[in-house]
């Protein structure tokens, strides 16, 4: 019973339910990404690996069901290239869709068959229908990770902090058959703590187990594939399909601003001469 709760509780929070009431975490480590700050742009080369991430690891699990394949060659994407406006025209983007089999119905026999993917198709999920992902993760859905980076509190630093901080509980911490510990993730674990309550364990226990080794991705461009820059790598391409118009938003909120500046000092102006012969 105790494991079917902590489940439940798990999924929940992962989702973006509310914190639990009790709940004792670890603070996210500071992250200093790229993209933060009202001038901040996302890093494409991070983004490339991070997508490299997602798909070497992640997308074993996670379903990203909001995102397809041309996305990934929009403005502000890993994967654009100014010489392609249209990313379906994308070269690369075309490459990634079609390293990629897409499940599909036969046109003249309406038999499934599996095919090649193509700019507009969506990224595959692992599983077909919850059911089956709940069967192959001891009873709870890994979650979909198009909007996770704008779902959880602490965004994409307590992602990169969650998915890089699995380690050994600590002495005197029982872990139940199935979870992992994480001190990052919301929980109460005071029911299977025998130390001292006044000094608890923070964080919770987790079905996910540890996603990330070291080497487990080799990066095109060199960069050292540790846990901790895998993890980062991860979490901004996570920020960027929750939110992939953030330069343009940012963009326009400037010109907005100048805009308001100006017509300040026009509507100003305007007024001191209207009334300029008016006594005040």
């Amino acid at each position: 019973m105790l494991r079917k709760v902590t489940l439940l509780a798990a999924a929940l929070v992962l989702v973006g339910g509310p914190a639990l009431a009790a709940a004792k975490v670890r603070e996210p480590n500071e992250i200093a990404f790229s993209f933060e700050g009202p001038f901040g742009r996302y890093d494409q080369a991070q983004l490339q690996r991070g997508y490299k991430v997602y798909r070497e690891v992640c997308s074993a699990c996670h379903s990203m069901n909001l995102v397809a394949f041309r996305n990934l060659g929009d403005a502000g994407g890993p994967f654009f290239d100014p010489k392609y406006p249209n990313p379906n025209d994308n070269p690369v983007v075309k490459a990634l869709a079609a390293d990629t089999q897409i499940g599909d119905i036969d046109g003249e026999t309406g038999d499934a068959i599996k095919r090649p993917g193509i700019p507009a198709d969506k990224f595959p999920a692992p599983f077909a229908n919850d059911a089956a992902a709940k069967a192959s993760n001891g009873g709870v859905a890994p979650p979909d990770l198009s909007l996770i980076a704008k779902a959880r509190e602490g965004g994409p630093a307590y992602i990169a902090s969650l998915i890089a901080g699995f380690g050994t509980p600590p002495a005197g911490l029982t872990v139940p058959a199935g979870l992992n510990y994480n001190p990052y993730f919301p929980g109460d674990v005071s029911a299977n703590w025998t130390g001292d309550h006044a000094h608890t364990p923070p964080g919770g226990f987790i079905a996910m187990a540890p996603p990330l080794t070291a080497d487990q991705v080799t990066f095109d461009d060199g960069t050292k594939s540790t846990i901790k820059q895998q993890a980062e790598d991860v979490a901004a391409f996570l920020m960027w399909t929750a939110e992939p118009k953030m330069e343009e938003r940012k963009h326009m909120g400037f010109s907005v601003l100048i805009f308001l500046i100006l017509f300040s000092g026009l509507l100003y102006a305007s007024y001191r001469r209207v009334w300029r012969d008016e006594s005040h």
